[in-house]
C-alpha cells in the first residue's frame, strides 16, 4: 500500500452531549463543528488535534431512523460512561488496504455528512478486530475535515494500545502504520491517548 495514516480518534458515548462534556473537560478546549451522518443514524463533534489529524465523539442520534444494521463502532451495543474506544487510518486506496486487514474489518461503505464524502470500512455487525483495537480504514473522496476545524493547539503525542493478543495486534498494523506516536502493549483491552494543551499533557482514554 502505497499511503497509510492515523487519520483520527473516536470516543464513543451513549449520548453525544455527555461526551462532549468528557473531551471537554479533560482537554480543556471546546468542541466544534461535526453534524449527522443520516445512513447511520449518528451524530458527532469534532475537536482539533493539528492540520491532518482530530478527535471525534460520536453516539446513536435518538431522533434519526434506524439504519438497518449495526451501526460502525459498535454503537447499538455502547454503554457506561464515555470514553476512547476506536482510531480510525486513512489510506489511499480501500480495497488494497482491506485485501491486508484482518478478516472482520469490514467492507467499503460510502457515507457523507455536509460537504465531506468518504469510504469507509464498517464491519457486519458493527465490531473491528481485536476488540475494536484494531483501526477502522477510511478513505477520503473530499478534502479531509481537519483543516477546517478551529485548531486550539492540541496535539496528539502518543496512543497507547492495549490488548492481551499484542503481538498478533501489531503484526495485523505492521503492513499499513509507520507511526512513532502509535504503541502496542500487552495487557486488557483499551486505549489512551496522551494529548498536549499548551504546555501541559493530558491522557484521554
Amino acid at each position: 500500500m502505497s499511503y497509510a495514516t492515523l487519520d483520527h480518534l473516536v470516543v464513543t458515548t451513549t449520548t453525544l452531549a455527555s461526551g462532549v462534556d468528557h473531551v471537554e473537560r479533560t482537554l480543556g478546549q471546546p468542541m466544534d463543528g461535526g453534524g449527522d451522518h443520516a445512513s447511520m443514524g449518528t451524530h458527532n463533534r469534532l475537536l482539533s488535534l493539528g492540520p491532518a489529524d482530530y478527535l471525534e465523539v460520536i453516539a446513536a442520534n435518538p431522533d434519526a431512523t434506524s439504519p438497518g444494521r449495526p451501526r460502525f463502532f459498535d454503537l447499538d451495543n455502547r454503554t457506561g460512561p464515555p470514553r476512547l474506544t476506536n482510531w480510525v487510518m486513512r489510506v489511499d486506496n480501500l480495497a488494497e488496504g482491506l485485501a491486508m486487514a484482518p478478516k472482520g474489518t469490514g467492507e467499503g461503505t460510502a457515507l457523507a455528512r455536509g460537504p465531506y464524502s468518504w469510504r469507509m470500512a464498517i464491519p457486519a455487525d458493527g465490531k473491528l478486530p481485536f476488540d475494536g483495537m484494531f483501526p477502522s480504514l477510511i478513505q477520503w473522496d473530499s478534502p479531509h475535515p481537519a483543516p477546517a476545524i478551529p485548531d486550539g493547539g492540541a496535539r496528539l503525542v502518543a496512543l497507547t494500545l492495549s490488548h492481551p493478543d499484542a503481538a498478533a495486534l501489531r503484526a495485523a498494523l505492521a503492513p499499513f502504520l509507520d507511526d512513532t506516536r502509535v504503541e502496542v502493549v500487552e495487557g486488557p483491552v483499551g486505549m489512551a491517548a496522551r494529548i498536549r494543551t499548551g504546555e501541559n499533557e493530558v491522557v484521554l482514554t
